[in-house]
């Protein structure tokens, strides 16, 4: 496959990435004619449609005019019948489009599959799906909500773009439908008579994390998340965490977490060095580290009989620096190698012979 073409997928895939992360307020006409189109296709009248700022608020109002009853429960969304539906007016679409490209456009199917599809499901899988999840607590099935996910839209979109003529006129037709929710509108859920649709959010700060195009939740000083009605999440590096760890971290509230990772993302906010300054924590032990030449490893004791290797990232971050990190080993190891070591599976004389750590 032509470098051309490699290049052209990347271009799809941060195209299509753009709409899935956008901030903008969402296109309402269009999401709703596109929705509307959807529900035809299923044989169903157009809906009316409630509107609310936040996925947190999807399944908790009543939309204008609606009986006053529970909201059906979030976690049977797939048996909702409009959803069944649309799922099966998807598999029809998607099973035609396959059997187009499988008998013409291979090769093209299989580099895309992977540089935009794949790049483009771990990318939302790291940010939409995180915040969807969040506000239903888990609740929510993926089976519906991968349907709304972008990166199928987006593969098949790549497949025409590159491919002329790949498909039908009506097989564009349903595919452009999908395509519309997707860069219009936040999630939505298709209920018989209303259709509930979010907003997107205000806010959405995200950290590229490789070269694939893949993203996931990061803000250094404030939420990564927020919708109009308030509601914000924070995310360190991916991890969602609470607002103090970015806000007012301190060496008392670190203590007092029982979380590790929350308090591991709380002292990097700080930083490994200003952290052990402040906590005052006691040198055990330092030796030169076998495993990245030129680099040292110090090993401090730590609370609940447990001791905290300090090390640098043998690889260089973006900025071209390496990172100081801690790994948090068992207080019985007192020989910072053999504290490396054990992070491995490793003994100490194992480490000290391995090239060097990435």
């Amino acid at each position: 496959m032509s470098a051309h073409v490699q290049r052209e997928a990347a271009d799809i895939r941060d195209e299509w990435l753009g709409p899935a992360l956008s901030t903008l307020p969402a296109d309402r006409p269009a999401a709703e004619a596109a929705i509307s189109g959807l529900y035809r296709i299923a044989g169903l009248g157009p809906p009316r449609f409630h509107w609310v700022s936040s996925p947190l608020m999807a399944l908790e109002t009543v939309p204008p005019g609606a009986r006053l009853r529970p909201p059906p429960p979030a976690g049977r969304v797939n048996e909702w019948p409009v959803t069944r539906l649309l799922k099966a007016a998807r598999a029809s679409l998607t099973l035609d489009l396959d059997d187009r490209v499988r008998n013409r456009h291979r090769c093209l199917a299989e580099l895309f599959h992977t540089d935009v599809r794949l790049s483009l499901q771990r990318a939302t899988d790291r940010s939409l799906s995180v915040v969807l999840m969040a506000a239903h607590d888990s609740r929510v099935r993926r089976d519906w909500h991968a349907v709304q996910c972008p990166s199928w839209v987006a593969f098949y979109d790549a497949i025409r773009r590159s491919a002329g003529g790949a498909f039908t006129a009506e097989q564009n037709r349903r595919l452009d439908l999908w395509a519309t929710v997707v860069r219009s509108c936040g999630w939505w859920w298709p209920g018989e008579d209303v259709c509930v649709v979010s907003e997107r959010p205000g806010v959405l700060c995200v950290e590229g994390t490789g070269d694939g195009g893949e993203v996931r939740l990061h803000s250094a000083d404030g939420p990564a998340v927020r919708f109009a009605d308030g509601w914000e999440l924070y995310f360190w590096h991916g991890t969602r965490v609470p607002g103090w760890v970015l806000t007012d971290p301190d060496v008392e509230r670190i203590e007092r977490e029982d979380n590790v990772e929350v308090r591991r993302c709380a002292i990097e906010r700080i930083g490994w060095g200003d952290y052990i300054e402040r906590a005052g924590l006691r040198l055990v032990a330092s030796a030169p580290d076998p495993g990245n030449p030129g680099t040292e490893l110090r090993l401090y004791d730590m609370r609940r009989e447990s001791r905290v290797l300090l090390a640098v990232n043998g690889s260089l971050e973006r900025d071209g620096s390496r990172r100081r990190y801690g790994l948090t080993v068992p207080g019985s190891l007192a020989d910072p190698v053999a504290a490396a070591g054990w992070t491995y599976g490793l003994s100490a004389e194992q480490y000290s012979l391995l090239a060097r750590r990435t």
